[in-house]
């Protein structure tokens, strides 16, 4: 142990503690990383979730020929295979023959005269990638569409 103070030379020769500054230097760019790993997995399984209900939903506009509540049906069919989705959040919109339908009348009497046309189902889902207070995408928003064939 030494009682005497060090010089400025013995002082720069030590190595004790250069692991610590080194993992100060370090930490935050491993938590950035890692937070942007686990931001972009959340992403990505919203937009696993949103494809899935789409498709879902337009499979139900499609066999809904007979039903006089395919609009609600396919919104209904979209909300519930979203289970994860903030329903609120999630835009619906849905088509047959090229043309949107907004209402169960508007739908049912497209999909009365479109037995092999084109059905499909849009919907969007806003996106976070919000890592430690920076947005690394402002206004990223998940988009899903299919088409499927009237039956």
């Amino acid at each position: 142990m030494r009682l005497l103070p060090r010089s400025w030379l013995d002082a720069a020769r030590d190595t004790s503690g250069a692991s610590a500054v080194e993992f100060a230097l370090v930490f935050p760019i491993l938590l950035v990383i890692l937070f942007s790993i686990i931001k972009f997995g959340i992403a990505f399984n919203n937009y696993l979730e949103l494809t899935d209900s789409v498709r879902v939903g337009v499979r139900q506009l499609a066999i809904d020929r007979s039903s006089s509540t395919p609009y609600t049906d396919s919104r209904s069919a979209v909300f519930s295979s979203a289970a994860n989705l903030t329903q609120a959040n999630i835009t619906v919109t849905l088509s047959v023959s090229n043309t949107v339908c907004g209402s169960d009348g508007a739908c049912a009497t497209a999909l009365s005269a479109a037995q092999g046309a084109a059905s499909k189902v849009s919907a969007t889902y806003p996106c976070d990638l919000t890592i430690m207070g920076v947005n690394f995408a402002p206004g990223c928003t998940l988009t899903s569409s299919t088409t499927e064939r009237v039956e």
